[in-house]
Order: structure tokens, then C-alpha cells, then sequence
């Protein structure tokens, strides 16, 4: 069974860092574009960052220039690294990977992990 594993969350003041990790397992990392999602609360799940398995990145307007995505296809681990956080980001932060393969969906979540920014 697929799983992905987020770590990293917790609570950090205004202008701090934070860095989230998701472990994959049972999936052929590369092929799948790795993204981070967040839920405050209230609001609708929306997409942080993603970046496909060749390195491309795209990211929200609203944390361009402060966060960072990145992965490991060896260790298959994607990483966001967060910095300049402010309270607009306290969500929980959802690791995705999707990809299609012979036309078929493939669409895994993690379980969450709460990031909170104390103003």
C-alpha cells in the first residue's frame, strides 16, 4: 500500500522557518509530480507548491520567494522548505503525489501535518 509520510510541522513565530519532509513508499517516486497542499481552517485545500521529477517547480503567488520545494528521488522524499512564515500560513500541510499512467489517475495524500505561526 502507498504512503506518504509528512514530518517537519509544528509551531514557529512570525518571520521563523520551518522545514516539511513527505516519505514515499511503495510508489516509483520519480515518475510522480510531488506537490504540497495546505487547509486552514474554513478556507479550501489549496496548492502550496509542486515540482515534477525532472525538477520543474511551481508555486502559489503568495509564497513565491519564501518557500521552497524540492525532492529527493534516491531517498524518495520531497521537501518545503518555509521561510518568512506569517500567520496566512498556519494550515496543515498536505503531501500529494499524482501522476497517469496508460491513461489511469494516480492520486495519494498524506495524513496532514499541522503547521501553526504565532503572530
Amino acid at each position: 500500500q502507498v504512503q506518504l509520510v509528512e514530518s517537519g510541522g509544528g509551531l514557529v513565530q512570525s518571520g521563523g522557518s520551518l522545514r516539511l519532509s513527505c516519505a514515499a513508499s511503495r510508489i516509483f517516486f520519480s515518475i510522480y509530480i510531488m506537490g504540497w497542499y495546505r487547509q486552514a481552517p474554513g478556507k479550501q485545500r489549496e496548492l502550496v507548491a509542486a515540482i515534477t521529477g525532472t525538477g520543474t517547480t511551481n508555486y502559489t503567488e503568495s509564497v513565491k520567494g519564501r518557500f521552497t520545494i524540492s525532492r529527493d528521488n534516491a531517498k524518495s522524499t520531497v521537501y518545503l522548505q518555509m521561510n518568512s512564515l506569517n500567520s496566512e500560513d498556519t494550515a496543515v500541510y498536505y503531501c500529494n503525489a499524482a501522476t497517469i499512467i496508460a491513461g489511469v489517475d494516480y492520486d495519494y495524500w498524506g495524513q496532514g501535518t499541522q503547521v501553526t505561526v504565532s503572530s
